[in-house]
């Protein structure tokens, strides 16, 4: 995917893939009475003790566990994971099981992919980014702990990078956005528009 440069500069590109919370019920919850009302839920109770429950939209997984504890994954922003977290416990009200106050919501952490639309020298951005990892024969990227935010990054030499760790969307986009600036002051990126001579 080339990048429209704007001014000479691309632009990177963030997209959040997962977002990972807990949710926190202030009681516990009857599993087995979940499982007899809604067929759409796995509940083995031998082989996992949560109970699992997939949403089609948005498409979210729910592990629930009698607890009144609740971890969810795959929902593609902040928005629209408490939609989907009111949604599942519409559907448990809607099925008569019993929840009571006011569910605490807390993002444990989001995965996100980035593309600087540029090459990056892996060699040269090890050297730059401290206590950055780089080792080739054993992965093709370079792995960073920023500390502001608190995130990690998997930079490729393709420009794509993976972010984890981050509890919110604007730590992703900082995180990103500052890598970038880093990368281009120390000479480390090539316009993807220029042609490698080897």
């Amino acid at each position: 995917m080339r990048h429209e440069s704007i001014g000479g500069e691309a632009k990177p590109e963030v997209q959040i893939e997962n977002i990972v919370a807990t949710v926190v019920l202030e009681h516990s919850l009857d599993l087995a009475l979940i499982e007899s009302r809604m067929p759409d839920v796995d509940y083995n109770p031998d082989q996992f003790p949560g109970l699992v429950y997939r949403l089609e939209q948005p498409k979210v997984t729910a592990l629930i566990f009698k607890s009144g504890k609740m971890v969810v994954t795959g929902a593609k922003s902040i928005n629209q994971l408490v939609f989907a977290v009111k949604k599942i416990l519409k559907n448990m009200i809607n099925k008569g099981i019993p929840i009571h106050g006011k569910p605490q919501i807390q993002i444990q952490n989001i995965v996100a992919s980035a593309n600087i639309g540029m090459v990056i020298d892996l060699e040269k951005a090890a050297l730059v980014l401290p206590g950055s990892m780089y080792e080739p024969e054993q992965f093709p990227g370079l792995i960073y702990r920023m500390d502001k935010p608190v995130v990690v990054l998997l930079i490729f030499s393709s420009g794509k990078m993976v972010v984890t760790g981050a509890k919110r969307e604007e730590e992703v986009v900082k995180a990103v956005n500052t890598i970038y600036e880093t990368l281009r002051e120390h000479g480390c990126v090539i316009d993807a528009g220029e042609e490698f001579i080897f």
